[in-house]
C-alpha cells in the first residue's frame, strides 16, 4: 500500500500475503469499503497481485473459501442439527420397521410362534442359531435391534436439544413436533418468518397443492395435527384449536430465533384458548364417538 491510499480504502487485500487464502477469506467476510475504487488496479498498487488478472485469480479463491466457511457455519448451528437429527431418526424408523417385517416374516418359517415387530426381534437377536439359515435370521434380528437403539439414541438427542434451542416452541409442541416443524420450514429462522396460516398446514403440502387445483377442499392443518390440543378436540373445532395452536406457534418460533429465552404466558394464553375452544362442546377430551 502507498502513502497515497487510505488506510479505510485500502481494499480488502490489506493486510492480506498473497496466497493466503484462509486470510483473504476472513477479510472478504468481514471487510468492507463505503465507496467503490479500482480495486485490481490498488492490490497491484500494494504489491498484493502482479497485474489485474492475478487479483481476480486471488479474489475468485478468496470468495470460495469464504462462503464454504459460511456454509459449514449454517450447517454447524444448532436448528441445522435438530434438522439431521429428526431426518436421521424418521429415516432409522422407517428402516427399522421394515426390517423387523421381514425379520417376523423369516422367522415364522422356523419358529412355531413367531411375534412381530422390533420386540421378537429382540427376541430372535436373543438366541443360539442351531442351522445356518437361524443364523442368518439372528444376524439380521441383531441388526433391527442396533437399528432401534440408534433410533432411540436420535429421539434423545432431541428431547434434550431442542428446548435448548426452541424453548418455546419445544415447550408447546412437544420436542419432537417441534424438530419436524423446524425441519419442515428449513430452519428455526425460516420458521419464524412464516405467516401462522403456513405453519398450520406445514406437512399438509400435497393436500394443499390438491386444494389449490381444485381437487380437494383446503386442509384445516398439517403435521400439528399429532399435537392432542388438535387430536385431542372435538372434531368440528379442530379447525379453531389448529389456528390456535399454529398462531401460539409461531409466535413461539419468532421469541425462540429473535431473543431465545422462555416465555411461559405465551403457553399459558394458548392453553387458555383451547379451553375456551373445547368448551363450546362440552368435550374437554375431544374424542372421536
Amino acid at each position: 500500500m502507498t502513502d497515497q491510499t487510505p488506510a479505510g480504502d485500502a481494499g480488502w487485500f490489506a493486510g492480506v500475503e498473497p496466497g493466503d487464502t484462509d486470510a483473504a477469506a476472513a477479510a472478504i467476510r468481514e471487510g468492507g469499503t463505503e465507496t467503490p475504487a479500482d480495486w485490481p488496479a490498488r492490490a497491484v498498487e500494494a504489491g498484493f497481485a502482479a497485474h489485474a488478472d492475478d487479483y481476480y485469480a486471488e479474489l475468485h479463491e478468496a470468495t470460495v473459501a469464504a462462503t464454504r466457511r459460511a456454509v459449514r457455519e449454517a450447517e454447524s448451528a444448532d436448528d441445522r442439527q435438530v434438522v439431521h437429527a429428526i431426518r436421521a431418526m424418521d429415516d432409522l424408523a422407517a428402516t427399522t420397521n421394515e426390517l423387523a417385517e421381514r425379520v417376523a416374516e423369516w422367522g415364522g418359517t422356523t419358529d412355531d410362534d413367531p411375534g412381530t415387530g422390533v420386540p421378537y426381534a429382540r427376541e430372535l437377536a436373543a438366541r443360539d442359531p442351531e442351522t445356518a439359515a437361524e443364523e442368518r435370521i439372528v444376524s439380521l434380528a441383531e441388526r433391527v435391534v442396533d437399528l432401534a437403539a440408534e433410533r432411540d439414541a436420535e429421539r434423545e438427542f432431541l428431547e434434550r436439544t431442542v428446548p435448548t434451542v426452541a424453548p418455546n416452541l419445544a415447550s408447546m409442541a412437544g420436542p419432537i413436533l417441534a424438530a419436524r416443524l423446524i425441519d419442515l420450514a428449513g430452519g428455526l429462522a425460516s420458521l419464524a418468518k412464516m405467516p401462522s396460516g403456513t405453519v398450520q398446514v406445514l406437512g399438509a403440502e400435497d393436500a394443499l397443492f390438491a386444494h389449490l387445483r381444485g381437487n380437494a377442499p383446503s386442509p384445516k392443518h398439517g403435521v400439528i395435527y399429532t399435537h392432542e390440543y388438535v387430536r385431542g378436540t372435538h372434531p368440528d373445532e379442530r379447525g379453531s384449536a389448529a389456528r390456535a395452536l399454529a398462531g401460539k406457534l409461531t409466535i413461539g418460533a419468532r421469541i425462540d430465533h429473535y431473543a431465545g429465552d422462555y416465555r411461559p404466558e405465551v403457553e399459558a394464553d394458548l392453553d387458555e384458548r383451547i379451553e375456551t375452544i373445547r368448551a363450546r362442546h362440552g368435550d374437554e377430551t375431544g374424542e372421536d364417538e
